[in-house]
Parts: C-alpha cells; sequence; structure tokens
C-alpha cells in the first residue's frame, strides 16, 4: 500500500511539474514583425522591423498563457533609409515621441494542444486597440542546436492605420495594414 502511494504522490508531482507555465524569451534573430499595405493600388509593399524584444508564457495543461512583445519603432526596415526616415516621420511613426510599439496579451487561446489565436493590446504611438493575432502556425519542440525547448509561431492580423494617428494619404495609400509576425522564443 505504501509503495502505491509513493507512486501517486509521484505521479502527481511529475504532473504538477508538467503543468508549470513555461517562459520563453524571444529569440531576436528569428522573430520578424512585418507590415503590408497598398501603394496607391499600384502593388502591396511590405517592411518590416529589424529589433523585437519579448517573453512568451505558455501553460499547455492549463490552456492559458500571454505575450509581451516590444518593438524598437526606430528599427523600422523598408529597405531604403531614405524611406525609413520618412516612415519614423510625425505623419507615421513619430518615433522621436514614441519609440516603441508594444503588444500586450489579455488571453490565449487554445485549440486542442495549439495556440489558435491571441486577444490583446496593441500600442503605436500611444494609442492602445484591441487586436486579435490569428495564429497559423505554432510549434513548440527541443531545439537541435541550442538543446534547449522553443516555440515558433506565426501569426496576421489587419489594422487601420488611422486608428493610430498614422493614416496620413489614405485613402490612396492604403489605411488598412496586414501585420505578420514571424516568432520564435527560447525557454528561458
Amino acid at each position: 500500500m505504501k509503495k502505491i502511494v509513493a507512486l501517486l504522490i509521484a505521479a502527481g508531482v511529475s504532473m504538477a511539474a508538467n503543468a508549470a507555465p513555461e517562459t520563453y524569451v524571444l529569440d531576436a534573430a528569428h522573430t520578424a514583425p512585418r507590415f503590408e499595405y497598398s501603394h496607391f493600388g499600384y502593388s502591396n509593399q511590405v517592411s518590416r522591423f529589424d529589433k523585437t524584444e519579448g517573453k512568451i508564457v505558455i501553460d499547455k495543461a492549463a490552456k492559458t498563457g500571454s505575450v509581451d512583445v516590444t518593438i524598437d519603432t526606430k528599427s523600422v526596415n523598408t529597405g531604403f533609409p531614405l524611406f525609413n526616415t520618412h516612415i519614423q516621420g510625425a505623419d507615421f511613426l513619430d518615433t522621436a515621441k514614441f519609440p516603441a510599439i508594444t503588444y500586450k496579451s489579455t488571453k490565449v487561446n487554445f485549440a486542442g494542444d495549439k495556440v489558435a489565436s491571441v486577444d490583446g493590446n496593441l500600442t503605436i504611438k500611444g494609442i492602445t486597440k484591441p487586436v486579435t493575432l490569428t495564429v497559423t502556425s505554432f510549434q513548440c519542440m527541443p531545439h537541435p542546436m541550442l538543446k534547449k525547448d522553443a516555440c515558433g509561431a506565426n501569426a496576421v492580423a489587419k489594422i487601420l492605420r488611422s486608428d493610430f494617428n498614422a493614416g496620413k494619404y489614405a485613402p490612396h495609400v492604403g489605411d488598412e495594414v496586414t501585420l505578420t509576425f514571424a516568432i520564435e522564443a527560447i525557454k528561458e
């Protein structure tokens, strides 16, 4: 009987350890926030930010988690230095006053064992709006090179830049912006 109780206690401890939230730190070299918009209807332009930091917490057993990401607005990369300066100006990102874009989750939604979407608050130029990220892929597994657990995800959302006081030239330059996030994070 003592052996059975000891096994049950050990199993309970083991399950509790597996149910604990796990924290992952964004891998800046493999995290790429991008934005896409229509340029006068001629083409869709795609740009990115080169500096992002943050943490993701996942509790797979409880099906909960959190996302806290900060994007350096001065790291905007359109592919052209002169246009980077234009996008950093007061009419768009106003990086002198607002050096960061933040996204803080309010709820992480699961479909089975995988994250399906994240509800949260996006702050651009000091204006905060609720934004849901639809997760199009999500994978956690041991990283083959780092020998640590890692998670990766792709997520997408649409916003109106005019909602964030960045609507100059709309509607000629598209007001609707598609946000795409390729994220990789390493377990702490």
